[in-house]
């Protein structure tokens, strides 16, 4: 093993974890946090140790699923994007009064600028929230350094610990150096499970327990390598927070500005480094990747009129940071725009040539010709650009499982035809409770499953439905006479629109199963 490799920052959290002994990785795919789980399988080190790398079903599961083996005594690592969280919300804050026993660790990626998300929320809530102990990396030498850390900081506290990064840094690469590999964590259950247990006397001991721990997780902070001063001059400073620390440090040392600059990667907020050096100067700006939260909290701290930051218009509201927008908040000049000129007009992105989805949306759009009005509720995956030109096949896209239930609340509501279009994957992550209650009012709904048999939009993850969507349906209470399956081709094209104004016209729960297999896995399997 070398111990210097060139990684991506997601990469290099991923060989924290191998390095660490791991006996597990569970997650559900979402750009940007794919690729940690993605190293992991694809690792000599998995193969060797027979590590745990299956997808999945949802991050719910997934969180979970970890949780248990760190019951089992065994490390584990969970991965998911900031949405994701918003599904395994439930399980990590009761996780937090359990503990844990194993080190657990989850790696979350946020989106800022959505550059693939609905959008940009700020997972260091949920640490707040839940009263966890939160890293948040400036480059990916520290998300290796501190992805080996935060086992440790997890099995010391008794805690599960959450590491924060953000697109730009899970998708950029820069050199790591590994250090010495432990071995693999060993099966080691616990054996009072009474903690574990959250009935309402054991939960109400254990959150007392987790509010005490409070000053203590502060006080490691307080001391954290990860969070540290640099000394400069003047009566100006920042305070930055993750990756914003380089774009600041960047723009510090090009123009010798020399200004003084904390950074802060280990959170409970550390209030005495944070205090002791707020009150060294007049004015303070405030540099965090995301949501203005410690700006307000620090604005509400010391109630100096004189701190800047994303509240004030001094940094965007929303989207990325960036060398630029630091270098006009530190030094007022504004870097001059190039004008590119348009060798070709852009253009929407737009499904691959091949793609099923293609063929669905052409069936079911002339299926519809005939009503007077049309409402297609859809979900997140490829599919979703079904909503662009020339298609226009769709009216929703919210959060993954939301076509079928959004398709039954507007059932209730009188709409007809209504109509849900989901994908495979996203149908097993959280549709199938859906169309529980959708088979429990018997309400009139087509769902239509648009099966490539893989989660084809983050980069062709096997999917759990896989070869079983007849079964679940059917296991779920619809009647398998409306259980129907199409084949989407332009040959099938008639006999597919057909099938579709059939189910449309039924009084009742019908599943329309469009299975072809995803274009690009079938390339690739040809290959």
């Amino acid at each position: 093993m070398t111990n210097r490799e060139l990684v991506l920052g997601a990469e290099a959290i991923a060989i924290a974890a191998l390095d660490e002994g791991i006996a597990g990785v569970y997650a559900y795919p979402g750009t940007p946090s794919t690729e940690i789980t993605e190293y992991i399988q694809n690792s000599v080190e998995n193969s060797e140790r027979k590590i745990h790398s299956s997808w999945s079903a949802n991050e719910k599961t997934a969180y979970e699923a970890a949780l248990g083996m760190s019951y089992a005594g065994m490390r584990s690592l969970v991965c998911m994007k900031h949405v994701g969280l918003n599904v395994a919300a439930d399980a990590l804050m009761n996780s937090a009064i359990t503990g844990i026993n194993g080190g657990m660790v989850l790696a979350v990626a946020d989106d800022p600028s959505m550059h693939s998300s609905q959008n940009e929320q700020d997972s260091r809530f949920y640490a707040r929230f839940a009263y966890l102990p939160f890293l948040e990396p400036s480059n990916q030498q520290e998300a290796y350094d501190i992805t080996r850390y935060a086992f440790n900081l997890s099995e010391k506290s008794g805690l599960p610990v959450i590491i924060r990064i953000t697109t730009r840094l899970s998708h950029s690469r820069s050199a790591i150096t590994r250090t010495k590999v432990t071995p693999v964590s060993k099966l080691d259950p616990v054996k009072n499970s009474g903690k574990w247990i959250l009935l309402p006397a054991n939960a109400r001991r254990q959150y007392e327990k987790l509010i005490s721990m409070q000053n203590n997780l502060v006080l490691m902070a307080e001391s954290s390598n990860f969070n540290f001063e640099v000394p400069g001059v003047g009566n100006r400073a920042v305070i930055a927070f993750g990756l914003a620390y380089n774009y600041v440090m960047e723009i510090n040392n090009h123009y010798g500005l020399n200004l003084p600059v904390l950074k802060i990667s280990q959170y409970p907020l550390p209030e005495k480094l944070v205090s002791d050096f707020c009150r060294k100067y007049e004015s303070l700006l405030i540099a965090e990747e995301g949501y203005p939260i410690y700006e307000e909290l620090i604005r509400g701290i010391f109630r100096n009129p004189d701190i800047h930051g994303r509240l004030d218009g001094t940094l965007p509201r929303t989207g990325e940071l960036s060398p630029d927008v630091l270098k006009k908040a530190l030094t007022g000049m504004v870097s001059a725009s190039t004008e590119i000129p348009e060798v070709l007009a852009s253009r929407p992105p737009q499904l691959c040539q091949g793609c099923s989805h293609r063929d669905l949306y052409e069936a079911l759009n002339v299926a519809l010709d005939n009503y007077p009005e049309k409402y297609v509720f859809s979900d997140i995956g490829c599919y979703t650009l079904g909503a662009l030109p020339p298609y226009k096949a769709i009216d929703t896209c919210v959060d993954m499982g939301a076509s079928v239930t959004m398709a039954k609340g507007a059932a209730d509501a009188g709409l007809f035809p209504s109509i849900a279009v989901i994908g495979d994957s996203t149908f097993t992550h959280s549709g199938m409770t859906g169309l529980l209650d959708v088979v429990n009012d018997n309400n009139n709904v087509t769902i239509i499953i648009s099966d490539n048999q893989t989660t084809a939009m983050t980069g062709g993850q096997n999917s759990p439905g896989t070869d079983r969507l007849f079964d679940i349906c059917k296991g779920l209470g619809v009647d398998k006479a409306h259980i129907r399956t199409i084949v989407p081709l332009k040959k099938n094209l008639e006999n597919n629109i057909g099938i579709i104004k059939e189910e449309l016209e039924y009084k009742g729960v019908s599943v329309i199963l469009a299975c072809r297999e995803c274009i690009q896995t079938a390339r690739k399997k040809h290959k």
